[in-house]
């Protein structure tokens, strides 16, 4: 199992992420639902603005109207798989 203060990457990798909310949380980024704070497995959760906001190649993708829908998808992915979780 991941350290205690894993990343949401470690917890996908220790399966306590699921592919289901991992595209959840992809969803929210992309439908701007930036304010929301996403329950994780085993008590943990993710701030999603500040996952955004940490990932500098994130935040210039989702802020370009013509960056394409697999880049953007990408870009949220890799800005949610590097962000460190919280505990609930």
């Amino acid at each position: 199992m991941p350290g205690p203060t894993p990343t949401v990457g470690e917890l996908f990798k220790a399966k306590a992420v699921t592919d289901e909310q991992m595209s959840a949380l992809i969803n929210a980024i992309l439908a701007g639902k930036l304010d929301d704070r996403a329950e994780l497995a085993e008590g943990y959760v993710l701030d999603v603005a500040a996952a955004v906001k940490a990932n500098a190649f994130a935040t210039a993708v989702l802020a370009d109207e013509t960056s394409k829908s697999g880049a953007r998808r990408n870009a949220a992915q890799t800005a949610i798989l590097l962000e460190k979780a919280q505990k609930a």
